[in-house]
């Protein structure tokens, strides 16, 4: 049993938990908690960790696993959260491409500019999955989606919905008129977003939390949309932006309908057939 933070694993994973760029080097990540842990594909897990009284309650959950056991402070001092549960895991980078996205038959989409708010990127994952999306594209200083705090509020989504992070959003926007996938760019001076259909490909473009989306990429958009507000609200914050804009457009697709589970299920099938 690991009983110091002194130990060189339990050093690596305070790095891996503070540090996007030793995250990168390692290629791996951070997943605590029982229910995420339970979501963790089998060929992405590298390496379990568990508290001594956590293992012994849940024998079960670990059964065929090496797991590596450690004290309760140490657990405390490795986890992201103020009640660590008791089970922290190394993950392996999931790994997409671009085109992995893009060719999919008229897939919806987000194209995220520069956010960087861990929550909002997390609870973007959570509720596209709940809509059905195809993926998520981010730009490079988009918030790092191996966050703790980020993997945590997807709540296992970051395991089912595929994403990227790309150099230059504008050669992804081309690219996309290319395949017929149209761009939508979430504006204030846009067009009721109810009064657009989106019955083929689509893309939502979701800018900054505090500064929307930059003139350049949304002068580069297709199309320009608004969700109207009233009162004296002049905008939605990025996730429920995003929430609302992917289920409108997956009601247009199932022709007024959200048959959400058969979407997601095929959706899955085809992101581990990559």
């Amino acid at each position: 049993m690991i009983t110091t933070i002194q130990n060189k694993q339990i050093k690596q994973i305070m790095k891996l938990k503070k540090n996007a760029r030793e995250r990168r080097k390692q290629q791996l990540f951070l997943v605590e908690g029982i229910r995420m842990f339970t979501e963790i594909p089998e060929q992405y897990l590298y390496k379990v960790y568990a508290s001594e009284d956590f293992y012994k309650e849940h024998q079960a959950v670990f059964e065929g696993m090496e797991v590596e056991l450690v004290s309760d402070q140490v657990m405390k001092e490795i986890s992201d959260t103020m009640t660590p549960q008791g089970v922290l895991a190394l993950v392996r980078m999931l790994e997409y491409s671009l085109e992995d996205l893009l060719q999919q038959e008229n897939p919806l989409l987000l194209v995220l500019e520069n956010l960087q708010d861990p929550g909002n990127l997390g609870t973007i994952l959570r509720t596209g999955e709940g809509a059905g999306i195809n993926g998520i594209i981010m730009s490079r200083e988009t918030v790092d989606i191996y966050n703790p705090k980020v993997t945590r509020s997807t709540m296992g989504s970051i395991f089912r919905v595929p994403f990227v992070y790309v150099d230059d959003l504008f050669e992804v926007i081309k690219m996309m008129k290319d395949r017929n996938i149209t761009t939508y760019a979430a504006h204030l001076n846009g067009t009721d977003y109810t009064r657009e259909s989106y019955t083929s490909g689509t893309a939502f473009l979701i800018g900054n939390e505090g500064n929307g989306l930059t003139d350049e990429l949304t002068d580069n958009a297709q199309k320009k949309i608004k969700i109207p507000m009233c009162g004296r609200v002049e905008s939605l914050n990025a996730a429920m932006a995003s929430g609302l804009l992917v289920y409108e457009a997956r009601r247009h697709a199932t022709g007024g309908g959200l048959d959400v589970c058969s979407l997601l299920a095929d959706r899955i099938s085809r992101i581990f057939t990559y």
